[in-house]
């Protein structure tokens, strides 16, 4: 029996627990919080063992194998390392880190320890991902990836979340290096690292605050962001983040030399696109009809899902925990390469770097040092 323990019982620890009682095999010994209360709830509402506080008492009296790091991004480093101390196997949130250089850290200290650590990209594991996977591991793109493109959205409207960052000037999300921007965008930076052979690709991001919420008074948060990643002169991809753009997309378009593929996370569709075209009026009627029986079979894939039980909004979530859990058993892989979770937050290091109003000179020199 795997014993699991959640740090941080906010709104995505509720995830975490329903996926890990999906799980067999484990139980969730102790969960976690600064705040009792939250802690209580959490212990309340799933089948917890215990709740505590206080994260070395956790540790000590409730001796997880592993541990859920479920906090605000600015204390991933310091629970991780604390966890890891104690001999744990550690599951962090996204985004992974603050810095590549925490994340290069965490994974080398796990490394020495004889211990497994991934991040949080659940994105990349729901049904359809794990399709598109597939059929890029099987070939059909005829190659290496020619270009990218990453929609990675989100709607500030009227959410309780965008009210409280909008209206208070300390709150956490801004204190981020990459504020709204660090807590979002890694899912849809990932997808792009997934794919990438070089290791430090070029990296041009630009950002701007937009105009709905410079009307507001928004003078920090930038919503709007556009970034150009290319490798060798071999290899590009487009990363677009918008608060504003309707729809709100999910997606990520993939080309090879051959065909391509659209991924879109919200309809859980994938499209399969041919790269070669009929030269008549042929071309007209065949492609509109080829998409349409594409979209179909997408509809009916989804049907099964459903009907199996395993199309819930998280399947991807616990798909990823699962996938780790074996990793601690020795019976699989690490369900994401730790080469894509420093690049990952190598890109976003980059992209602040960029974007952002000028840091502290402490900030901006430890800044300067990633990018050398």
């Amino acid at each position: 029996m795997l014993k699991v323990a959640i740090v941080g019982c906010g709104k995505i620890a509720d995830s975490h627990a329903e996926q890990i009682g999906r799980i067999p095999g484990c139980e969730i010994v102790g969960v976690c919080d600064r705040e009792p209360l939250m802690a209580r709830q959490l212990y309340q509402r799933f089948p917890v063992k215990a709740y505590f506080s206080d994260a070395r008492e956790m540790l000590e009296n409730a001796r997880p194998d592993v541990v859920h790091i479920a906090t605000s991004p600015e204390s991933h480093f310091s629970l991780a390392t604390l966890c890891l101390e104690a001999g744990c196997h550690v599951y962090v949130e996204k985004p992974f880190t603050l810095y590549e250089a925490d994340a290069r850290h965490l994974i080398d200290f796990a490394a020495s320890q004889g211990l497994q650590i991934t991040a949080g990209h659940d994105d990349q594991f729901s049904h359809v991902a794990r399709r598109m996977r597939e059929l890029v591991r099987q070939g059909f793109l005829g190659g290496i990836p020619v270009h990218m493109e990453s929609y990675y959205c989100y709607e500030l409207g009227q959410s309780a979340y965008a009210t409280a960052l909008l209206s208070d000037q300390s709150h956490w999300v801004r204190l981020l290096p990459g504020k709204l921007l660090h807590n979002i965008i890694s899912h849809g930076i990932a997808r792009i690292a997934e794919h990438l052979t070089t290791d430090s690709p070029s990296v041009l991001a630009y950002g701007h605050i937009s105009p709905h919420l410079r009307d507001l008074g928004e003078r920090e948060i930038v919503d709007e962001l556009r970034v150009i990643i290319s490798e060798r002169e071999q290899m590009t991809a487009y990363f677009t983040f918008s608060s504003q753009m309707r729809p709100a997309l999910h997606q990520f378009r993939i080309y090879g030399p051959r065909n391509g593929l659209i991924l879109d996370q919200d309809q859980e569709t994938l499209i399969r696109l041919r790269g070669v075209r009929s030269k008549s009026y042929l071309e007209t009627f065949s492609t509109p009809a080829s998409l349409a029986k594409q979209y179909c079979g997408n509809v009916f894939t989804n049907i099964r899902s459903f009907l199996g039980r395993d199309f819930h909004m998280k399947s991807g979530l616990k798909y990823l925990i699962e996938s780790f859990y074996r990793s601690i058993t020795g019976d699989a892989p690490p369900p994401i390469p730790h080469r894509e979770i420093i690049l990952t937050a190598r890109i976003m290091d980059l992209i602040f770097a960029q974007v952002m109003p000028a840091a502290p000179p402490e900030d901006a020199s430890r800044r300067q040092a990633l990018m050398v």
